[in-house]
């Protein structure tokens, strides 16, 4: 099967994502394999991360989609083999450049997750097996495209659990890592749960929903009253168009009364500048209101605006804050939305959209949720997008076996032993149906069975292990990629979204928390314990001492 879904990256995946895109040393390492006579070498590799970002306890998955497109278009041009002929030495013998020239991913045989799935530490997300040589040279391009990607949708992931039921709206183009990183980032927010970005172009390549209001240039453009042109608005009945304006001004007037605000502080730019835009959208009327004041100015001007275009057919959508006390000003606006909905008797006005901007972040969603707000949407752009509470998820790339042999990275650090050898890995389920326990085994045991007992152990503390009786097992890695075909039909990003929605319910909630959430446990088989403990000591060396 060769069938990526619409609203995939395929059509807009970009040019820069090639062989090239990787490290020089890929290529030397692929010479120096080449050489030592290693071209018919089998191997296998896994591809996972040593700890959850964000002090969190979960991670997302994502980054999929585009590896298995790399693996389609994996081909070194002639312009590619010209340009090696330049950097490397002139040592290089020619016949190398040929064979660089005729390799495919077609002998590459990809494992992963589904792209979605809530993910843990050590546990492979991909397993890659095939030629050594080819398998290499994939590293670094793997890495990219699963880094940033499963870092963002855990970032947006993790927002979108502070907020609840609140709607979350990326904002971040500005202020993203260039435009690759722009449009990642849009699209990999809504997978984690976003419901729209501002994006344009993430719309377009993507299908996602784009949303967005004005700047607070398009008010301070607008001086007064006197010279806008744009203030006649056609009724939804097709009448004859009403000058909104001068009706804004006088239920100006009146909400100015009920509010009990001064007249001679509402600011008559900022009142032009929304007539203007109501008549330009009047079925998507949405204001920022902080451009002078807030209390004073920019929800009176709103309330008229949305008063006038209500008289001839029309409901505004809502406002937007985008500074000062956001906890304080969205009970204020909702205050305001209220009063004015029971004594003209327009029941929608009380429910009118409060969208919240202004750097957020998931302290602050927290920080807003304990003083009550009235905040409808977080519209978030920085701290999303820039992942700035941790820049880099950290995925490595690492061999595990040779030609059937197992491989092995030893350290002094723990954290960085590889579990070695061709792993399966397996979900336990409880009785409640949460996930309970990840389990990796050597690929030719025999899975778990539900309802039956298994050793689960801690890959290197030997007093850690527990027997588990699954009431489900789920068998987590599933071939994407095999003799240079797409293996399985690919969800669109709102089916992955639903994935990403579906996989956080299977966790308890201890462990999604904030604060101090529970550690996930990942485990060993009895039989890969034993296995990577023998090989461990046979491959350490024996100190001595004198």
């Amino acid at each position: 099967m060769n069938n990526f879904a619409t609203g995939s990256s395929q059509d807009s995946m970009n040019t820069i994502i090639q062989p090239l895109l990787t490290d020089l040393y890929q290529i030397t390492m692929a010479y120096a394999y080449w050489k030592s006579e290693k071209v018919k070498d089998f191997a296998v590799f896994d591809l996972f991360f040593r700890r959850n970002p964000f002090c969190g306890e979960f991670t997302i998955f994502a980054g999929l989609d585009d590896c298995l497109h790399f693996l389609e278009r994996f081909h070194f041009s002639d312009s590619d083999i010209e340009y090696l002929r330049t950097i490397l030495p002139d040592t290089i013998e020619k016949e190398f450049f040929t064979y660089l020239k005729n390799l495919t991913a077609n002998d590459i045989t990809l494992y992963a997750l589904p792209e979605g799935s809530v993910v843990f530490p050590r546990t492979p997300l991909m397993r890659i097996e095939g030629p050594l040589i080819v398998a290499q040279l994939l590293e670094t391009t793997l890495l990219n495209l699963i880094n940033f990607a499963s870092l963002m949708a855990t970032n947006a992931a993790r927002y979108k659990i502070a907020a609840g039921d609140v709607m979350c709206v990326e904002f971040g183009l500005r202020r993203a890592q260039g435009p690759d990183g722009a449009l990642s980032a849009s699209k990999y927010s809504y997978i984690g749960g976003f419901e729209g970005t501002s994006n344009v172009l993430a719309g377009k390549l993507y299908n996602i929903p784009v949303k967005g209001t004005h700047a607070h240039s398009f008010v301070t453009s607008f001086h007064d009253t006197s010279l806008l042109s744009n203030k006649y608005l056609a009724p939804k009945s097709g009448d004859k168009p009403i000058d909104i304006l001068e009706l804004a001004m006088k239920y100006r007037a009146d909400v100015a009364k009920i509010l009990k605000v001064v007249l001679t502080e509402v600011n008559d730019g900022e009142l032009a500048a929304f007539v203007a835009f109501a008549a330009s959208f009047p079925n998507g009327f949405i204001a920022l209101v902080d451009t002078y004041d807030v209390k004073k100015s920019g929800l009176i001007n709103f309330c008229a605006v949305a008063l006038a275009i209500n008289d001839v057919g029309y409901k505004s959508i809502g406002i937007r804050i985008d500074s000062g006390d956001l906890a304080y000003l969205s009970k204020v606006a909702r205050g305001y939305f209220t009063d004015i909905g029971k004594i003209y008797n327009i029941p929608w006005f009380e429910k009118l959209l409060i969208m919240a901007s202004n750097d957020i972040n998931e302290e602050t969603i927290l920080s807003l949720n304990e003083q009550e707000h009235k905040i409808d949407c977080f519209a978030i752009g920085t701290h999303l997008v820039t992942c700035q509470r941790q820049p880099a998820l950290g995925c490595v790339y690492k061999l595990v076996e040779v030609n059937g042999q197992a491989r092995m990275k030893l350290s002094q650090d723990v954290g960085k032993v590889i579990i070695p050898g061709k792993k399966d890995l397996y979900r336990l389920y409880s009785k409640s149906g949460d996930a309970l326990i990840d389990l990796m085994q050597n690929s030719d045991e025999s899975p778990p069975a539900e309802n039956k007992k298994v050793l689960c152990r801690h890959p290197f503390e030997e007093s850690k292990r527990a027997f588990v009786i699954p009431s489900k097992v789920e068998a987590m890695l599933k071939i994407y990629w095999k003799d240079g075909k797409v293996q399985q039909n690919l969800p669109n990003l709102k089916t992955v979204r639903e994935t990403v929605k579906e996989s956080l319910k299977s966790i308890r909630s201890d462990i999604k928390r904030n604060l101090n959430p529970t550690p996930y446990k990942v485990s060993v088989s009895d039989s890969l314990y034993t296995f990577l403990h023998t090989l461990w000591l046979e491959n350490a060396p024996i100190g001595e001492l004198s």
